[in-house]
């Protein structure tokens, strides 16, 4: 018989099921209760009159463990000695969305080979975000692959969804069914219809073809994620983080009929891909807060051990300790420096 299908798969591997992981690498007590107590503060944090402010802060993206446990042993000091007006969510970001090819991610290809051994960066991926939260830490990430939360996502504090997959149907109802808050980004060309839209359609109930913690095709029905917010990353039209931007994506918001509560993302076109930048975003987000904007509740920044970035692929024992192979970060000491200016600067929100 003529074949038809599978013509251009070159290899199936079985997948252990997410039950079998979440049994292999299960959560501790002390970590589920400090996962959704997280998750509660965070959503005050961004729905209520909470005045501590959200920093979403960390590495592009998780390769080297080793220097990912550096980086969040430094900053769970940092974060509990500015938590009385900061909380501080580490991003923990697995997987990254390519616009063509390159590293997908540790879960994707944890051995940074090609190999593909994405049981293992399972496994890492999981176990990583066990050792984050150990540090009293709470953790951030992105949601590419709509399977991937199944392995992982109770561990997760808050999400997001990119810019690239806010228009996808497949993305707002994985996001309906999430029980962390997230945070849906700006499309690419920087306009905010399509991330509010994201945010009216995953606060809905939805139904949608995934797969159980047992691994079987299944159809998932949800309540919705009352948890859902927009991040303003820019676009290919430069920044929109201006008080005109702000005041914009908040008219939209209350046409919406949705709370105005935004997270400015301080990397990316914010920043003109210049990582150098982003503390001169954050002072601008911070100079509005102080001349009475209540619609900004957080940022993200994009920090690592050393700043900048470095070419990949190259040959792993030819990688710079604490620096990304991703986007470009800023490094430890600016960012210690950074998260102090912060805090000193929203005294008057609590005096």
């Amino acid at each position: 018989m003529q074949k038809t299908s599978d013509i251009n798969v070159v290899e199936t591997r079985a997948l252990p099921s997410p039950a079998t992981l979440l049994a292999e690498l299960p959560k501790t007590e002390a970590q589920a209760e400090f996962v959704a107590r997280t998750r509660r503060e965070i959503h005050r944090l961004i729905f209520t009159d909470d005045r501590r402010f959200l920093l979403i802060i960390g590495p592009c993206s998780i390769h080297d463990l080793a220097a990912g446990r550096d980086y969040a042993t430094r900053l769970a000091a940092l974060a509990r000695e500015v938590s009385d007006r900061v909380m501080i969510v580490m991003r923990v970001y697995f997987e990254k969305p390519r616009t063509t090819v390159g590293w997908k991610g540790l879960i994707m290809d944890p051995h940074l080979d090609g190999s593909h051994d994405i049981a293992e960066g399972l496994r890492l991926g999981r176990g990583f975000l066990r050792d984050v939260l150990d540090l009293g830490l709470p953790t951030a990430t992105e949601f590419l692959d709509p399977i991937t939360p199944q392995y992982v996502a109770d561990l997760v504090c808050w999400g997001a969804i990119g810019a690239r997959t806010t228009e996808s149907q497949t993305h707002r109802q994985m996001a309906s069914g999430l029980s962390m808050p997230l945070g849906f980004k700006n499309s690419t060309d920087g306009t905010f219809t399509a991330a509010i839209n994201a945010i009216k359609a995953a606060s809905q109930p939805q139904t949608f073809l995934c797969i159980n913690l047992q691994g079987n095709a299944s159809a998932i029905v949800t309540r919705g994620n009352p948890g859902c917010h927009v991040v303003l990353r820019g676009g290919s039209a430069g920044p929109n983080y201006s008080p005109a931007h702000i005041a914009q994506t908040e008219a939209l918001l209350v046409k919406a009929g949705l709370p105005k509560s935004i997270l400015v993302d301080c990397s990316h076109d914010n920043s003109a891909k210049k990582p150098e930048l982003q503390p001169d975003v954050l002072r601008a987000l911070l100079a509005q807060i102080a001349a009475g904007n209540p619609s900004i509740m957080g940022a993200m920044i994009e920090s690592n051990l050393a700043a900048g970035n470095q070419p990949f692929p190259q040959p792993k024992e030819a990688l710079k300790y604490g620096v990304s192979i991703t986007d470009g970060c800023i490094g430890w000491d600016t960012t210690e420096k950074l998260v102090r200016e912060l805090h000193g600067a929203l005294a008057g929100r609590f005096a």
